[in-house]
């Protein structure tokens, strides 16, 4: 390990293997938790290779806790982290929005690392019991179209890693593994960025693997599609520029989008935009994010059409019966 941190404080890149080994050394518990962070720290003074996230990413897989859905070919929607901007759970909500629509969505998250406020803080809340059981993953796709999966249990590294994260309290290449380590590799992908590096750093990757992926990251910073400024969407169709006029809404302020100050405010916005009660600014956000993921999906709709689907599923109370049926299968 010592090796390593040196041939990172020297600037030098680490290849597949090297990346991969590094990994499965930590889970071993061989290495003490100031080397996790001197680890964790060089790649914040530096772009990470591809070579390096495939390894790391090769790690997790390899040790994952295996579970096959894709017979029900599901839709993720996530969001790298550490944009440091304290939003509600827009990404998490608009699974449930994508699920009420009647597409089947496979939720990958953990708990807030460099938020008040992650994915399984706020399932949590809704008094959801998270398992690695897929007979019971199963029926709650097929009773509600929606699976969550809580990362430490799928994949023990993150767990391992979990302690040293959270005393950070900065974004980390753990942020850029997350959301190509769902342990189901689903078929399509929403993913919300903090910058654009990452944007293409991510496209390199999805286009190697041949996944229907949409990319999204809001140019003041967001890694989701806030409505606070223009921002860019990389797919499989190319690069588009939109602002949030082009979708029919305003633009907003980062203040409209506050996830609160503890779990629970986080978890009380998340259950009022189900039921159709959030602000307006709150709603708007989550259903754009949740259009565009159902665009990759139906890639022959427009962007409009797809708003209209996910519209229907939030103001028609369809969210809010998958959140109902999906807690009660769950608890």
């Amino acid at each position: 390990m010592k090796e390593i941190l040196y041939k990172l404080f020297d600037y030098q890149y680490l290849s597949r293997e090297e990346a991969r080994e590094v990994l499965f050394t930590i889970v071993k518990g061989d290495v003490p938790e100031t080397q996790i962070a001197s680890l964790i720290t060089s790649f914040l003074m530096r772009n990470i290779s591809v070579d390096e996230i495939l390894g790391f990413r090769d790690a997790l897989l390899d040790m994952r806790v295996q579970v096959d859905l894709s017979d029900y070919a599901p839709l993720d929607i996530v969001g790298t982290g550490g944009d440091g901007k304290n939003t509600f759970n827009i990404s998490t909500t608009a699974c449930f929005v994508v699920a009420g629509a009647g597409y089947n969505v496979v939720k990958h998250g953990n708990y807030g690392a460099t938020s008040i406020s992650g994915a399984s803080n706020v399932i949590e809340q809704q008094g959801v019991r998270f398992t690695t059981d897929s007979d019971r993953l199963r029926r709650s796709l097929d009773a509600c179209h929606l699976a969550y999966l809580h990362a430490p249990l799928f994949s023990p590294a993150l767990k391992a890693v979990a302690p040293v994260r959270k005393s950070l309290g900065v974004r980390s290449f753990f942020n850029v593994l997350g959301p190509l380590v769902n342990p189901v590799q689903p078929k399509y992908q929403l993913l919300g960025v903090y910058n654009l590096a990452m944007a293409r750093l991510y496209s390199y990757i999805y286009q190697e693997e041949n996944k229907r992926f949409c990319i999204v990251h809001s140019m003041d910073g967001y890694d989701e599609i806030s409505l606070t400024s223009q921002f860019k969407v990389v797919s499989n169709r190319g690069e588009q520029l939109f602002m949030p006029a082009d979708l029919g809404f305003s633009t907003l302020t980062q203040q409209e989008l506050s996830g609160g100050d503890t779990v629970e405010d986080a978890s009380l916005i998340f259950r009022r935009v189900l039921s159709a009660e959030g602000t307006e600014a709150q709603m708007n956000a989550v259903l754009a994010n949740a259009a565009f993921a159902v665009q990759i999906i139906e890639q022959e709709k427009t962007i409009d059409e797809c708003l209209e689907i996910t519209k229907d599923a939030l103001y028609g109370k369809k969210a809010l019966r998958t959140l109902e049926t999906f807690v009660e299968i769950n608890s």
